[in-house]
């Protein structure tokens, strides 16, 4: 019995071969959610500096406002989005809360086709951002997006998605990418950046946690894959005390 005899109709017209689609990070792709308004707004970039960098990271705006962060790795592939809201300081709004784009996907999917649960497959994720390492082998693309990529790169890899966009126009000579959060960063996320200088900024906070967690990440990478990588002790040791109290970022340091 071949294997389209055993699928329901609603899964075979599912499977069935469909057309290019233009990529969803495409279809997205915005300067109108909040947080580009508010970083405009608040006077860290430029109108046309913020155009350059959601093009460069491919930003997108959800229906309700919110940015997408989508996470692109090298193959152009796209692992995930992560859409986030943003206050008129620029802040987060923690009234709501931050949705993949694969749960809600798999939201829309599964109410539609819930026979096919045990084939949904596990998203993974990549460092925001890590699309950019493509364009070392591009030229024209990396002057579209004033990046110049050359094996040894200086790469800077941040907590927040934010931050990396805000540094990417005031310190061009790194790239900027994004671990999505204190947690979120993993040795095997860094594999990618292998052929580059590598510089990790965590956020600062009293006892050092932050540091201290992705410097053994920082010498564990370096174990495994001979990364040449570094962990900045910058803000350990320019943040004042209240500054370590409000767990601070690069862009809450320099601006």
């Amino acid at each position: 019995m071949k294997i389209n005899e055993i699928l329901s109709p609603s899964i075979r017209q599912v499977l069935k071969p469909r057309k290019q689609q233009t990529p969803l990070w495409q279809q997205r792709q915005s300067c109108d959610s909040d947080l580009c308004r508010a970083v405009v707004a608040n006077g860290y970039m430029t109108s046309e500096q913020m155009q350059e960098a959601a093009q460069r990271y491919r930003l997108g705006c959800s229906r309700s406002g919110g940015v997408i962060f989508w996470q692109i790795d090298t193959l152009e592939q796209i692992c995930d989005g992560k859409i986030m809201y943003y206050r008129p300081d620029c802040h987060r709004d923690h009234q709501r809360h931050p949705q993949w784009v694969s749960n809600l996907l798999k939201r829309q999917f599964l109410g539609r086709f819930p026979e096919m649960a045990p084939w949904m497959p596990e998203t993974h994720h990549c460092l925001f951002g890590t699309h950019l390492l493509s364009l070392a082998d591009g030229a024209d693309d990396a002057d579209v997006l004033n990046t110049n990529l050359t094996n040894n790169t200086n790469l800077a890899v941040v907590e927040a998605e934010k931050t990396a966009v805000i540094m990417s126009a005031h310190y061009p000579q790194y790239l900027w990418l994004a671990a999505g959060g204190l947690t979120e960063l993993t040795a095997q996320k860094l594999f990618p950046l292998r052929r580059h200088r590598i510089v990790l900024f965590p956020d600062t906070d009293t006892d050092q946690t932050a540091y201290k967690r992705w410097y053994a990440i920082a010498q564990e990478a370096r174990r495994l894959y001979g990364l040449d990588i570094h962990v900045s002790s910058l803000l350990e040791r320019r943040a004042t005390a209240a500054q370590k109290q409000a767990k601070i970022d690069l862009v809450d340091f320099l601006f």
